[in-house]
């Protein structure tokens, strides 16, 4: 992204490690933000459509709490980059390959069974994410942490129990969660990629991450599929065809009437 070459003029602040570390910076908090910005808009789009009114809330809502980190997230990655781009500039005025979101938010929805893998394993995730984050070093993002982790962990419990009640349950239900365990579970290595330049880095992540989804799996009667299938790029900014088309809803009234208030 340009903003990059732009942090490293007359503005950026005169220490050796301003080159490297404002950058990094950037891209972790934006990263973050996309996760929370693609994974609202996928959940908002079970509005109206939940298999039952209190769940049609209730994902809704989860989709509130994630837009509402992503908002945060969006604000500090902005005053970041210094280059006076606000969070809807962020969110709306940006093309997919400028998006550092992981692969996994940006999925389709498919079934019921497939958005509950997808959430439980992006919740178990973004939980202990969140909760190092609430600790690390960096005010904005420790603040941050500190709210998201609370409503991360609702978003895990959730999840956690619909996975649970899915698989195992009739022998329909079993077939389709762990179908659509099989389907996701790939896309959830890309969650870890190393990153020791990070204010949280997330490979240190995977261990909490594994604990808690095998026992979600374990009580559900499911399994965690072996494959060395692990597809990735999200991070950088090279995504699947799914996000083009969730970002053409998302981005279409903003692109359409610029600068519009009400």
């Amino acid at each position: 992204m340009t903003a990059h070459a732009e942090m490293t003029g007359p503005g950026a602040v005169q220490t050796a490690a301003a080159p490297m570390a404002v950058p990094n910076r950037f891209d972790f908090v934006l990263g973050l933000a996309d996760d929370a910005l693609v994974a609202a808009q996928r959940l908002a789009q079970w509005c109206t459509r939940g298999p039952e009114m209190e769940e049609d809330i209730a994902l809704s809502n989860i989709a509130l709490d994630q837009l509402g980190a992503a908002r945060l997230l969006l604000t500090y990655a902005g005053e970041v980059e210094g280059a006076g781009r606000d969070e809807d500039a962020l969110a709306y005025l940006r093309d997919d390959r400028e998006f550092r979101n992981c692969l996994l938010a940006e999925l389709p929805n498919g079934d019921f069974a497939l958005t509950m893998a997808k959430l439980l394993f992006l919740a178990a995730y973004q939980v202990p994410l969140y909760t190092a984050l609430a600790d690390c070093g960096d005010e904005r993002l420790a603040a941050i942490g500190a709210k998201a982790r609370k409503e991360s962990a609702y978003h895990l419990d959730h999840a956690s129990v619909w996975v649970r009640r899915l698989g195992d349950g009739t022998d329909e239900s079993h077939r389709r969660m762990q179908a659509a365990v099989d389907e996701v579970w790939p896309y959830t290595h890309e969650l870890f990629t190393p990153d020791p330049t990070a204010p949280v880095d997330p490979a240190t992540l995977r261990a909490d991450f594994d604990s808690v989804v095998a026992g979600v799996l374990a009580e559900a009667t499911l399994t965690a599929p072996e494959t060395s299938w692990m597809p990735a790029g999200g991070r950088n900014g090279v995504h699947t065809e799914h996000l083009s088309y969730l970002l053409a809803e998302l981005q279409v009234l903003h692109r359409a009437h610029p600068g519009a208030s009400w």
